[in-house]
């Protein structure tokens, strides 16, 4: 993939009142354009995603096409994009194949969102049910996730106390990103004695939705030199929907046996493209929308056979400073999910750890190769590789 990122943006995330989704997306693609030095008139592609008028229809939310009327009515070609979580990672594919298609060569990727407070029932509104089903209990993320989360645990020694290691470092890593939500330490005590949420969750295991936007600037890759910060190339930008026969709580009607996702189909294509796997990425930034999901999700990208987590975690591996860090920026659970910004928010930190820019956080030992990943409802995997 001849493709480089050569500007990203962010609009911190968490409750920004008085301030509109669009208005946050606006600011992190101006973010982007000022990194890579250049102005809005010189893109000539752009995609991007923002899911809560699509799915949530609160006021407020806005398609990220209309973005120009902030930042300037130039007719270029910009194309909404809504795969739930993996939102972002289709808009940065999407701009991606522009580029390599010699359609354009500067293009932008933004994604954004403004939640309202309080649950999701993204499942019902994206399985076509009226939002009472979620209301009345019967369907919400919380109940999804720990239905998934407690098989696991079952079929591969996944204890509570690597689930409070792995939401304590979230904080951890929160506290050190100025762009985070959550930016207070919690213990694993704390975490594995607050309330109960769907067991085996409690209430700080889990994300929250809120707000927040992220940008990037891409360019073809042989022209990275030219602009000036230091190039990091977009080796791979997959997305994958479900086979027939995946593991899903959405369909009990399949074998209980637990087949490969669509985050495994995304990642293996993804090591495919960028001529790597899984030794050779030195920090990775995977979908914890609770700690269970970081877990399943560094086996579903390679990272570790199933099981492993449980010593790798204990032996602090996964830390900043482990073998392989991940979710160096605190992931969703210190910096909630937006759900149209999330994914975007996980290449932005990934490109600060490889330019070595990432702060009190960064990584030691100048990472060349990092990894991203995100599960989108009702199935669609995303995955991106970025290298130095």
């Amino acid at each position: 993939m001849n493709v480089a990122v050569a500007g990203v943006g962010i609009h911190p995330f968490g409750r920004h009142d008085g301030v509109s989704a669009s208005a946050m997306g606006a600011y992190a693609v101006r973010q982007a354009l000022r990194d890579a030095g250049i102005t809005w008139d010189q893109v000539q592609y752009a995609a991007g995603g923002s899911i809560g008028v699509m799915l949530l229809g609160h006021e407020g939310a806005a398609t990220a096409d209309t973005l120009v009327n902030e930042l300037g009515l130039t007719g270029l070609t910009f194309v909404n994009v809504a795969n739930g979580c993996a939102t972002a990672g289709t808009a940065v594919a999407t701009a991606a194949s522009a580029i390599e298609s010699g359609m354009c060569d500067v293009a932008v990727a933004v994604g954004f969102d403004k939640h309202p407070r309080g649950h999701f029932n993204a499942d019902a509104g994206l399985a076509g049910i009226g939002s009472w089903y979620g209301e009345l209990g019967f369907m919400v993320t919380t109940q999804f996730f720990a239905m998934k989360l407690q098989r696991y645990m079952h079929d591969y020694g996944i204890t509570r106390g690597t689930l409070a290691k792995v939401a304590a470092k979230a904080y951890r890593n929160g506290a050190l990103n100025p762009n985070a939500w959550r930016r207070k330490p919690l213990s694993e005590q704390e975490i594995l004695e607050s309330r109960m949420l769907n067991d085996p969750l409690t209430q700080y295991m889990f994300c929250s939705p809120d707000e927040g936007a992220a940008a990037v600037v891409l360019v073809r890759g042989d022209n990275a030199g030219n602009y000036p910060a230091p190039p990091v190339y977009l080796k791979a930008a997959t997305v994958q929907t479900r086979r027939f026969g995946a593991f899903e709580v959405f369909s009990p009607w399949l074998p209980a046996e637990r087949g490969e996702t669509p985050v495994v189909d995304a990642v293996r294509k993804a090591y495919e493209q960028a001529g790597v796997g899984p030794a050779d990425i030195d920090v990775a930034q995977l979908q914890d929308s609770e700690a269970g999901a970081e877990i399943m999700h560094m086996a579903e990208s390679g990272l570790c056979a199933d099981g492993d987590q449980e010593h790798m975690i204990q032996a602090g591996e996964t830390e900043i400073g482990g073998r392989l860090p991940i979710n160096t920026d605190g992931g969703l659970i210190a910096n909630g999910e937006p759900i149209g910004a999330s994914g975007m928010r996980q290449i932005v930190e990934t490109v600060f750890q490889l330019r070595g820019d990432a702060g009190e956080r960064q990584v030691p030992g100048s990472p060349s190769v990092g990894l991203t990943q995100v599960y989108g409802a009702p199935g669609i995997g995303a995955c991106t590789i970025l290298t130095t």
